[in-house]
């Protein structure tokens, strides 16, 4: 399982498993993926085998409610994929974003339960058709969107104190 949900992951971040890495792979690796148009990816009964969850999220100011949230998300799959707004997105909502998104991208793919941190897309159909999940999770927070069909969602329930740690609280006390 663990290999698997590894060459998933390479696979996402490249766009495909290029050949300069394919080549370092274990023989029995290499099986487990096909070649299309010069990238390899996992054969179709391989990426069956495991189960992909995907969230997502601002994450301009981490918090131990951000840890909670992922370490729940995680708990319902084998690989958690974690898409970061864009600064755009943020600036939408009314407020500049503190951290610009490659920074608050590199910090939350730190994080123990996140296998891959990606930049969020304009159209969340994109970032569906990438990622493929099987599993949707949202925060206690965040209202559900549309999900493809099969595809389970999970709106999570445990939080901690949010009159502490929510990131307008957080920022409001910065003066923000």
């Amino acid at each position: 399982m663990k290999e698997i949900s590894k060459l998933f992951v390479m696979q996402l971040q490249y766009g495909g498993i290029p050949e300069d890495i394919f080549h370092y792979l274990q023989e029995h690796e290499k099986r487990m993926l096909i070649e299309r148009d010069g990238r390899f990816f996992l054969k179709d009964d391989e990426r069956k085998r495991i189960k992909v969850v995907l969230t997502g999220g601002v994450f301009d100011v981490l918090h131990i409610g951000h840890i909670v949230t992922l370490s729940e998300a995680k708990k319902h799959g084998d690989v958690l994929i974690v898409a970061i707004a864009r600064n755009e997105h943020i600036r939408k909502k009314g407020r500049e974003p503190i951290h610009d998104v490659e920074y608050r991208k590199i910090m939350v793919e730190c994080l123990k339960p996140v296998d891959l941190a990606i930049e969020g897309f304009e159209k969340p159909e994109r970032m569906l058709e990438l990622v493929g999940p099987n599993v949707i999770v949202y925060g206690y927070d965040q209202k559900p969107g549309p999900a493809p069909k099969g595809v389970e969602i999970v709106r999570l329930e445990k939080k901690i104190d949010d009159s502490k740690f929510k990131t307008s609280r957080i920022l409001g006390d910065l003066g923000l």
